[in-house]
């Protein structure tokens, strides 16, 4: 028998998200996995530098991984309607844990090269990517409509997490070997084969949705965009701030070895991000009972400008984390402002389509920003290629505050929020 979501809801003990034993192994899987993941993201640049002594090639590591998930974006959200959820997701980890295992495999035998770890960050970016778009799909499968809104916050509270520990760990296992956070993300991949494998419900219902073209679907998308002012200015304006933010990562990384900052004091300072980012993500709903979406978003962008050049100016790296802290506690502000108007905005049959052409701009200009980045870092070095980043987000933080559709947005649902209270 074919089991769907009203056999998910009969299930014993489907009243309590803690007794759901399908997603509780999903959500142990991922969790698993993502931490491993988030321990092989800062130890690919590290041994990039360590092996090549090129920043330019570490960021080109990191930007073909980038490159990957972004131009896989648009047909992944097809294939994973169209195939098994739970075999997309058993393949792409299997794929990623064969990849991933080669690199200790190929440092204990020293036959490690640049053009393995180039295609491992190639795998590892689109089945990345394809894993993430079925283990969202997913979601509504496993749990019950009302364990749904609570299966998602501890998917957040999961991310948050890994985040937060996730540097500090990789940093700690490169400096005790260069092949054990590859390793330890490659079991971190077994661990969720086992676990889906353990699931017994299934991750789509009956299938009954009609194929079109994508080109069509993907054009449908556009021209919602195209005539929404808010939602354009924002797709279009957000791609130039990913150019020059997205290699922050590596200018740290540079600049705390220049002042001779170990494997470990680097990871410190990423999970003190994270946990600026846990503390933006709790405080975000309170500001934006005070502020609009727009007034959201300029905030963001102008505390971006002023707290990008204070990693060049202090004076020990770790102090690093205190700014990368800041950093992390602005970020996600603007992210739930922004990110929850425009889901009210899109309508139900064009989200899926409006979300990955949003999502396209930006990440496709990401793996060019850490190429861009590494190329910088290698022929000016760390100070230059940051205050040329700081230039150019000041530039875009001017562009965000001229623009009178982001400076308006939100201000209708503002007052309507300030107009119930009074009542």
């Amino acid at each position: 028998m074919t089991m769907t979501r009203d056999t998910v809801k009969t299930r014993p003990g489907a009243g309590s998200l803690w007794r759901n034993r399908d997603y509780l192994l999903l959500w142990f899987g991922q969790a698993i996995s993502s931490i491993g993941g988030s321990v092989s993201d800062l130890a690919f640049p590290l041994l990039v530098l360590a092996v090549t002594g090129s920043p330019a090639q570490a960021g080109l590591v990191a930007g073909l991984n980038a490159l990957a998930a972004a131009l896989f974006a648009l047909p992944a959200g097809v294939l994973v309607d169209r195939w098994d959820r739970k075999r997309v997701m058993l393949f792409c980890d299997l794929g990623r844990f064969v990849s991933l295992a080669s690199i200790p495999l190929a440092l204990a035998t020293g036959h490690l090269t640049i053009s393995q770890l180039y295609i491992t960050a190639l795998v590892e970016g689109t089945l990345a990517r394809l894993f993430g778009l079925a283990h969202t799909a997913s979601l509504s499968q496993v749990t019950t409509e009302a364990q749904l809104s609570t299966a998602v916050a501890l998917d957040e509270v999961m991310e948050g997490t890994t985040a937060l520990g996730g540097p500090s760990l990789s940093g700690l296992l490169f400096g005790l070997s260069r092949a054990l956070p590859f390793l330890a993300d490659a079991i971190s991949y077994a661990v969720s084969i086992l676990t889906l494998l353990l699931i017994r419900v299934p991750f789509q219902g009956q299938r009954g949705i009609k194929r079109r073209h994508l080109l069509a679907e993907v054009r449908a998308g556009m021209n919602w965009i195209w005539c929404q002012p808010f939602i354009r200015a924002m797709t279009l304006l957000t791609a130039p701030g990913a150019l020059f933010s997205t290699g922050l990562p590596l200018i740290i990384i540079v600049l705390a070895q220049q002042q001779h900052a170990s494997s470990f004091l680097i990871g410190c300072i990423f999970a003190l991000g994270g946990i600026g980012s846990i503390v933006g993500a709790a405080l975000a709903p309170m500001w934006r009972k005070w502020l609009s979406v727009g007034q959201s978003i300029l905030l963001c962008r102008w505390a971006f400008v002023l707290l990008w050049p204070l990693y060049a100016l202090v004076p020990f790296p770790w102090m690093m984390g205190l700014v990368d802290f800041g950093v992390g506690l602005v970020d996600p502000i603007e992210d739930v402002a922004y990110f929850s108007y425009r889901l009210k905005l899109i309508p139900e049959e064009l989200r899926g389509r409006v979300l990955s052409v949003c999502r396209l701009f930006p990440g496709t200009a990401r793996p060019l920003g850490l190429f861009v980045t590494g190329l910088l870092l290698q022929q000016i070095g760390a100070v230059p290629t940051l205050l040329i980043s700081w230039g150019a987000l000041f530039l875009c933080a001017l562009l965000f505050t001229l623009n009178r559709h982001i400076r308006q947005a939100g201000r209708e649902e503002a007052r309507g929020a300030e107009g119930m209270e009074e009542s």
